[in-house]
């Protein structure tokens, strides 16, 4: 009844309807694919499964995402709070890579309702750019404050580390493990924006159908799983 109870409760949330949305529409997209992969008689259950419906779904629900992004990226400022400088302006220019998706996305949308008249393609590309900028700089944060916590964990002498109480090293541990976690995300979510750029780019458009389905469904879980131990973060953009 409990597990039911914190079910129904992120379920009640925005940020939780989402995240279970998109975990349920990438898994749609891995079982289609593999089903398409198996042959012409379970291919048209795979198309159906693989047609994006929640992902239009998420689509539309981010049209109204823009404030609370802009509330977010006001709050955080320059990042005054933060000790380290370099990960002050990594995560400033992510704010601003993420505060500049949703718009992009938003012209693309309404192009592709014939409510613009202009070209969808190029406002995706802009927006899967943006999106893939904000992945590469939400990993190198991830690497850095990694290195920065290995550093404080051990020493040439261990020393240190010794000297350490157990809580605070437990906090560190802790630590190192959701920046572990965010950086495999992370890393899922950017195979997929490198396949959705123009062909030319790296691997774009290589992947097959259950491929994108798996990296977004190890992303996607990667993200519940973060989210039911910290008590549900905010999320940065992830289409």
């Amino acid at each position: 009844m409990a597990s039911l109870s914190g079910l129904a409760s992120a379920l009640e949330s925005y940020r939780g309807r989402d995240r279970l949305i998109r975990t349920l529409g990438y898994c749609c997209q891995l079982i289609g694919g593999v089903l398409v992969e198996q042959g012409p008689a379970r291919s048209e259950v795979g198309m159906r499964l693989g047609a994006g419906a929640l992902s239009h779904c998420r689509t539309v629900l981010r049209l109204f995402d823009d404030l609370a992004m802009f509330v977010y990226t006001k709050d955080y400022g320059l990042g005054a709070e933060e000790e380290d400088t370099l990960v002050r302006w990594m995560s400033v220019l992510g704010n601003l890579a993420d505060q500049l998706y949703y718009p992009c996305e938003h012209v693309a949308w309404a192009a592709d309702a014939r409510v613009l008249h202009v070209d969808s393609a190029r406002w995706w590309t802009l927006s899967t750019a943006l999106w893939g900028l904000s992945l590469l700089l939400g990993m190198a944060r991830s690497l850095w404050v990694l290195l920065k916590l290995r550093q404080k964990l051990r020493s040439p002498t261990g020393a240190f580390t010794s000297r350490l109480p157990r809580s605070k090293r437990r906090v560190l541990a802790a630590q190192v493990r959701a920046e572990v976690l965010t950086l495999l995300s992370n890393a899922a979510d950017l195979a997929n924006a490198v396949h959705w750029l123009p062909p030319g780019v790296l691997w774009a458009g290589r992947f097959p159908p259950w491929l994108v389905g798996l990296m977004g469904t190890v992303s996607s879980l990667l993200s519940v799983y973060q989210a039911a131990r910290a008590g549900g973060p905010a999320d940065a953009a992830t289409p």
